[in-house]
C-alpha cells in the first residue's frame, strides 16, 4: 500500500484533477472542469486492500448533475475492472480506465444548460432555432491587421515580456 501511495503521488504530482483526501482516500476528476460530462470518482482503500476491492464512490457534490442510472452504470463497469485486478495495486488503473472510457460512460447523459433568470434557475435543452443563427466575425481594417501583425511573431503569439513592467522607471 505504501509503494502504491508513493507511486500515485509521483504520477499525479501537479495534476489538478487528482486529490489525495487522506493516505487511503483519493479523488480524480474525469474531464475538464467546464465539461458538462465531467465526473468525479472517489476511491478509498479498506484495511485489507488490495486483496479486497476498494470502495468506489460517486457521491460527491460535483456529480449532482449526473443521473443515478449513469452513476450506477459507471460504478458497475469500474467494479468489473476491480474484479479483473483484484490482488494488485489498482487505483491508477481505475483512474486511467475511467479516463479512457469517459465518452462511453457518459454517452447517455443529456447535456443540460443552466440559465439564471431573475433569481430562478431553469434547466433545459437549448432552443434549436437560436443555435442556427450565424455569429458574425469582427472585421478588422488593414491598419488594425498591420498593428496586430507588428506586435506578434510568425505564430501569432505575443513576444516574451510584452506585458512586463519597467521597475526602474
Amino acid at each position: 500500500r505504501q509503494m502504491e501511495l508513493e507511486a500515485l503521488r509521483s504520477i499525479y504530482e501537479g495534476d489538478l484533477c487528482f486529490r489525495e483526501l487522506s493516505p487511503v482516500s483519493f479523488q480524480y476528476r474525469i474531464g475538464e472542469s467546464g465539461d458538462p460530462k465531467a465526473f468525479l470518482i472517489e476511491v478509498s482503500w479498506p484495511e485489507t486492500y488490495p486483496q479486497t476491492a476498494p470502495v468506489i464512490s460517486m457521491d460527491a457534490f460535483f456529480n449532482n448533475t449526473i443521473s443515478s442510472a449513469i452513476k450506477r452504470s459507471i460504478l458497475d463497469k469500474l467494479m468489473v475492472e476491480v474484479e479483473a485486478n483484484l490482488g494488485t495495486a489498482m487505483t491508477y488503473t481505475l483512474f486511467e480506465y475511467a479516463k479512457d472510457n469517459k465518452e462511453l460512460f457518459m454517452e447517455n447523459q443529456p447535456v443540460n444548460t443552466v440559465t439564471s433568470v431573475s433569481n430562478s434557475i431553469a434547466i433545459g435543452t437549448p432552443d434549436v432555432p437560436a443555435s442556427k443563427k450565424k455569429d458574425k466575425k469582427e472585421q478588422l481594417s488593414k491598419t488594425q491587421k498591420r498593428k496586430l501583425a507588428d506586435k506578434t511573431d510568425n505564430k501569432g503569439e505575443l513576444p516574451r515580456g510584452w506585458n512586463w513592467v519597467d521597475v526602474i522607471k
